[in-house]
Parts: structure tokens; C-alpha cells; sequence
């Protein structure tokens, strides 16, 4: 099961919404989704959580490019809402690269010189991408993304993921406005 929530700064503390991500296909719509939450600029958390599996932040300050937490990349990159998380630069990969074979790399025939397959799901596993490269097990991204709001690195990592959103809502004092939209 999925959560995601906006969480925006005020004047008057935070505000919580709840949000759908069906419409969300990049982080690029996902940061424009979060400066619509905050039309004076201010900073906005979107909070996305698969129970139990790994959790996710992304912060986005005004204009500038969104600042990106995942507690469990290989978790993450099975999941449709991780995968938008998941940004080449994040994983460390060059801008060129995408899970996307060009055709001559193709094996259409799903054999490899007339030779079946090996049936191994190791690569999954591992969580592999569709190209075949490996998504780090664990945390990946900004780990100082919640240093000035309250959570620090030690912190952030220690964080259990089923639980993780609500104890950095606490710490941010909108646990609250947080449980109101769960």
C-alpha cells in the first residue's frame, strides 16, 4: 500500500494534503505538483511511503531543483512511485543512460544463439533495472535533506520505514495536520 503527502511551510506552520500521483510520470512533474502547493515559494516536502518496504522525501525549495531522499533504492525501483525518485543523476548514471536497449541490443526472440534463456530471477533480485544495471541496496540520495528542519543524517538513516513519515512529521511539528490525511 502507497501514502504520499505534500507538506508545505508557512507562516502558519505546516499544511498537509494528501496527494494522488497517478498523473505524476517524472520528478519534474512531481516538483511542479509540490510549488502548487506553496504559491509564496516556500518549502515543500512531498512524503511518499510503500508500507513497510521504503520511504521516500523530496524537497523542493522554491525554484531551485528538487533535493531527493529514498530509504531503500533497490525496494524503490520495483515500484512505480519509486521509479519517478530514481533519476539517473540520483543513481549516479549519465545523463544518456536510460532503461530504454536501443533496437540492435535487442533479442527479440528471447534467445541468445538459438540457446533458452536462463529461467534465474537473481537480476531482480538484486534489484536490476529493465537495462540490466543495479539499483544500490539501501539509502541513496541527500541525506542532510531534513538537516535544518530538525532531522540529521543519523537520524534519517535510523528511521524505520514503517513508520518513518510520521516520526519526521513529529519532529517537524505537523504530525497533526499529517494523521489528517492519512
Amino acid at each position: 500500500m502507497y501514502f504520499a503527502a505534500l507538506l508545505a511551510r508557512t507562516e502558519d506552520g505546516w499544511e498537509a494534503s494528501d496527494t494522488e500521483l497517478d498523473d505524476v510520470e517524472t520528478l519534474a512533474d512531481l516538483a511542479d505538483l509540490a510549488r502548487e502547493a506553496s504559491p509564496e515559494d516556500d518549502t515543500v516536502l512531498v512524503l511518499i511511503e510503500q508500507e513497510d518496504a521504503w520511504f521516500g522525501v523530496v524537497r523542493v525549495d522554491g525554484e531551485e531543483d528538487p533535493r531527493i531522499y529514498v530509504s531503500d533504492a533497490a525496494a524503490a525501483a520495483r515500484s512505480s512511485y519509486g521509479e519517478i525518485l530514481l533519476t539517473n543523476e540520483l543513481l549516479g548514471r549519465e545523463p544518456g543512460d536510460d532503461d530504454v536497449p536501443d533496437l540492435d541490443s535487442l533479442d527479440l526472440d528471447g534467445t541468445e544463439d538459438g540457446e533458452p534463456e536462463n529461467d534465474s530471477d537473481d537480476e531482480d533480485d538484486a534489484g536490476g533495472t529493465a537495462s540490466g544495471e543495479a539499483v544500490p541496496s539501501g539509502p541513496i540520495g541527500d541525506r542532510e535533506v531534513l538537516a535544518d528542519l530538525g532531522v540529521n543524517e543519523k537520524e534519517l538513516l535510523a528511521l524505520d520505514s514503517n513508520d518513518a513519515l510520521n516520526e519526521i512529521a513529529e519532529v517537524l511539528g505537523a504530525a497533526e495536520v499529517l494523521e489528517t490525511v492519512r
